[in-house]
């Protein structure tokens, strides 16, 4: 016997066509499955000895699937740079939230920095670098880097105003800091003998031990344990 289709006319047909809703959440899925295989080649190979067919290769798609979602090689690297860098700014946003002092504020933005950084998107600001990108790129870059390294100032700035650090150069002090913590996504390997959170507890207390005001330091020191 033949099949039959039969249709309730009270009742509309479930659509077999997805949402506006549905269309854009699979887009966001596609593009980060992307980016975080980009992101994991460009640390492990090196941005110039990864090739955007090695991208699409390794999740079984073809070159022109990344142009479509992501575009070009430099806006692919841009793409995962900026989401390291977001990362670091809401970081920043969140620690000036906080409630305690400016010292304690700084810490707990220079744990999450450090974190950040043993991530696969801010691994990539420090071991790709800006010089890779393309002078437009490079250009953005380094002004949402410059927005980083303000909040950075601004902190220790927050902590000197009340009492609670000791530095007579906002400047340098930021600089020193973020040298140390960039480093990490240098040095940092998964299956090393530290955890992500001691690696940032760790250097975070040694780096901050220096800007302890001294009659805070000697009271700390003098206090039994």
């Amino acid at each position: 016997m033949a099949n039959t289709l039969t249709m309730d006319s009270n009742r509309p047909a479930p659509s077999p066509f997805r949402t506006a809703r549905e269309r854009s959440e699979e887009r966001d899925v596609k593009r980060q499955a992307l980016l975080l295989a980009a992101v994991s080649m460009f640390n492990e190979r090196g941005f110039q000895a990864t090739s955007l067919d090695d991208v699409a290769a390794s999740l079984g798609v073809t070159k022109p699937v990344i142009y479509h979602y992501l575009g070009n090689k430099d806006q692919v690297l841009f793409e995962c740079v900026k989401i390291g860098l977001a990362q670091l700014r809401d970081a920043a946003d969140a620690a000036r939230g906080t409630a305690g002092n400016g010292f304690s504020r700084l810490q707990i933005f220079l744990r999450r920095y450090a974190d950040i950084n043993m991530g696969a998107f801010g691994c990539c600001i420090v071991r790709t670098g800006e010089e890779a990108l393309a002078p437009e790129s490079r250009k953005r870059f380094r002004a949402l880097k410059r927005e980083i390294d303000l909040a950075l100032r601004g902190l220790i700035a927050e902590g000197i105003a009340d009492g609670s650090v000791q530095s007579d150069d906002v400047r340098l002090s930021a600089f020193a800091l973020a040298g140390a913590l960039n480093w990490i996504a240098r040095w940092y390997r998964e299956d090393g003998p530290m955890s992500r959170e001691d690696i940032a507890l760790r250097m975070v207390d040694i780096l901050c031990a220096g800007l302890v005001p001294p009659a805070k330091r000697r009271r700390t020191k003098d206090t039994p344990p």
